[in-house]
């Protein structure tokens, strides 16, 4: 099937309420002609109305979370982690620090606000902001246990700064979370706000009804104070009186963020991006300002969600007509809306209009409304899209490195072929390896290879870095250094704008990390194809010293593994919408962490064989270095280090399509114990993107190995087999599932 690059570019900055729509309108129906792409700093999205329903331990914290890495997979969205520093307004690009420039042709800017805190001096670490919410709770969980390991009795005393309506939450629902976690020891809970009342811009009898609320909770409030100063013992107010905290809960008004002070648009007072009716900015430029961080010029509206989500419909019609050159939609506020306070206690507190309510079925009606609202943006099925080019009855292929052919064709092929010797290869295909070795007459070895995949990932930066990676893998498992790259890459067709902006990401990206290994780019070739492909020939130093190779273990070698298993099938998950973020956070991060420096401790510790895990495997790449090395290995079940997620999925019975093609590596296995349909099991055959490396380590140097690569990442590199003495003809591999033979 030809994939077409689309010819506009709509880019969310920020995903909250309004953006938020219309990525799920998105998923239901795509614009024609254009790709969306949302920036966050954040892979999930919290919905800020259910975090005090969280704090009282009303909901499970995921019960507010919208997971962005699937939703975007699901509406066929492009994700982008990182925070955009400055907008080019001229050529119409968001630029980050480090990550190459992404262009829009329609941009939406809706990353909020956040708490005031100009003319306040914070001396400590004890303050706590609410904002960024996705955080929070992660935030606040890590303060209270310090704070518990601090001082073991004793009353805590928390003080909350802000007594608009999410401050005034919060002080309602807090307790609640508190007395599980002191209980005898008890609290004191103190609320601060600098306005004549509570709970702001509601009606008296509301602000009564919250009142009485705190009253049963014990909550002091203090009116008409404003803190100048919060330090190690508490926080100090504008008269000079200190009132003593454990830690400070930061939820005043709201503010703009800095980054839209930075951008040269026209802004109210308060900073925050003037609008038009139609939310376009009050600019020439094709950008939209929603939510919080938009102001409608000559109104005055409060900060508040409600107004973000009836701005929804409006963005996303709008977002139609600015590329169709049509005029824009007016959004007019609604002038009043339903007002649902949660008590954290079962009831709530309701406002509509000139009326105040409290009761039971209050908090029934917000949870009906909050969890309705919710559950459309927790739906991650994907919509697929019917065409006459495609088979409905076969699964999507992997990209990847689980895009590539099976082990088994490729060596029946390289069998049927006559390839000539040459004099200057030194290690080349009547020899196997991850990399070729040649040696011009007369000049220094020099050690070649080649990898390229298809895009694994939508964020063409993200997926060039991977690749350089991937690639310059190879070279690190026989002892070259990286020296230069030429690149390989297949762009689908498009207009040349678009083939630009691809090919330039994907290069940028790659050439970050050549650059960390004091290689370039010097070259290579690009064609028009159906999808997109990046991958590099790499050309190295291999210098004088002794080639390491596969075909070098000896029987007593423990066998480690520098990563763990699993990509494969987290991006074949990715694919259908099914890899959550904590598992795609962990994920990328592994992809990213380069072989180089497990690969410099070859010399020091005489590693003499060794080979990166990548399409064929764990199974697959251990069979080729135990066959060259005619001996045999035992693999521990128990030690193979695992993904996140990675149990989780297989249990499901989900896989990579190139899983089935290396199980032909089982004809060379012998099981012991039901281990057959274990995840550890199933993830030896699973296709590594950008995997670690298989070390064959000396018993007496492992030790100093593993201490070595210990801090590399959170799963540190683990002994996962031991070398022996083969006995059996067909058998290469004995797969056991503890490791008390180690």
């Amino acid at each position: 099937m030809q994939t077409t690059l689309p010819h506009h570019d709509i880019v969310l900055l920020g995903i909250g309420h309004t953006n938020a729509h219309v990525l799920r309108k998105w998923k239901m129906s795509p614009i024609d002609n254009a790709r969306l792409t949302c920036i966050s700093n954040a892979s999930l999205a919290t919905y800020s109305g259910m975090l005090p329903g969280v704090l009282a331990g009303q909901y499970e914290p995921q019960s507010m979370e919208i997971d962005l890495v699937r939703l975007c997979a699901a509406a066929g969205a492009r994700l982008i982690i990182d925070d955009v520093q400055e907008i080019d307004a001229d050529a119409q690009r968001l630029l980050f620090s480090e990550r190459a420039a992404v262009r829009f042709d329609v941009l939406s800017i809706g990353i909020g606000s956040v708490p005031q805190c100009t003319g306040v001096e914070f001396a400590d670490d004890m303050l706590l902001p609410i904002k960024p919410m996705q955080s929070f709770l992660a935030r606040l969980n890590q303060r209270l246990d310090a704070i518990t390991r601090r001082n073991s009795s004793g009353p805590v005393h928390i003080v909350v700064v802000g007594g608009g309506v999410g401050g005034v939450e919060i002080a309602m629902c807090l307790p609640s979370r508190l007395h599980k976690m002191f209980g005898d020891r008890g609290f004191a809970l103190t609320l601060i706000t600098g306005a004549e009342v509570i709970a702001k811009g509601t009606l008296p009898k509301t602000e009564r009804l919250v009142r009485h609320e705190l009253e049963r909770r014990q909550v002091t409030v203090l009116t008409e104070k404003r803190v100048k100063r919060v330090d190690g013992e508490g926080v100090i107010l504008d008269d000079d009186r200190r009132i003593s905290a454990d830690l400070v809960l930061w939820a005043t008004s709201a503010t703009a963020p800095p980054l839209l002070r930075k951008l040269g648009l026209p802004a109210d007072e308060q900073g925050f991006l003037l609008t038009e009716s139609t939310l376009k900015t009050c600019s020439d430029l094709p950008i939209f300002a929603v939510g919080d961080a938009g102001t409608i010029a000559k109104q005055r509206t409060a900060k508040a969600g409600v107004y973000a989500v009836r701005q929804g419909p409006i963005l996303w019609e709008n977002l139609q007509r600015i590329l169709d050159q049509r005029p824009l939609r007016n959004y007019t506020p609604q002038k009043d809306f339903l007002k649902l306070l949660n008590c954290g206690n079962g009831a709530g507190i309701a406002e509509y209009k000139k009326f105040s309510f409290h009761g039971k079925w209050c908090w029934r009606l917000k949870d009906r409304i909050d969890s309705r609202f919710m559950k459309m943006y927790q739906d991650y099925l994907r919509i697929e899209m019917p065409s006459m080019e495609t088979d409905p009855q076969q699964p999507m292929r992997c990209a990847g490195c689980g895009g590539k052919v099976g082990g088994s064709v490729l060596s029946r092929v390289l069998n049927r072929l006559e390839i000539p010797s040459n004099q200057h290869v030194l290690l080349g295909l009547d020899q196997p390896d991850d990399a070729a070795v040649i040696q011009p007459p007369g000049g220094r070895p020099i050690t070649v290879t080649a990898d390229f995949f298809a895009a694994p990932l939508d964020d063409p930066y993200l997926v060039g870095r991977i690749s350089a990676l991937n690639s310059a893998s190879d070279v690190f498992a026989v002892g070259g250094k990286a020296l230069a790259a030429l690149a390989l890459a297949t762009i689908p067709v498009g207009k040349p704008r678009q083939q630009e902006q691809l090919l330039y990401e994907l290069l940028a990206g790659s050439l970050d990390e050549f650059r960390k290994m004091d290689a370039t780019l010097i070259g290579g070739h690009t064609i028009e194809g159906p999808q997109t492909t990046i991958g590099f020939t790499v050309l190295a130093d291999q210098g004088l010293k002794e080639i390491r190779t596969k075909g070098k273990l000896v029987a007593g070698d423990l066998l480690v593994l520098t990563k763990p298993l699993g990509s494969g099938v987290l991006l074949a998950a990715h694919m259908e919408a099914q890899c959550q973020a904590d598992w795609m956070e962990k994920l990328v991060e592994t992809m990213l962490l380069s072989n180089a420096d497990a690969a410099s401790l070859i010399d020091e510790f005489d590693i003499a064989a060794l080979t990166d895990v990548t399409g064929f495997g764990l199974a697959g790449h251990c069979l080729e270095m135990l066959r060259a090395s005619g001996v045999a290995a035992k693999i521990s079940l128990a030690s193979i280090p695992l993904l996140p997620g990675v149990r989780e999925l297989c249990g499901n019975g989900k896989e990579s399509t190139l899983a089935p093609a290396n199980r032909v590596a089982e004809e060379e296995m012998k099981v012991l114990g039901s281990s057959y349909t274990s995840a550890g099991y199933r993830a030896l055959f699973d296709p590594q993107t950008s995997g670690g490396l298989l070390l064959g380590v000396s018993q007496d140097k492992v030790s100093d190995v593993l201490r070595r690569l210990e801090g590399q990442s959170d799963v540190p590199a683990t002994v996962i087999g031991q070398v022996v003495e083969k006995k059996t003809p067909q058998r290469f591999i004995t797969v056991v599932e503890s490791d008390d033979f180690l």
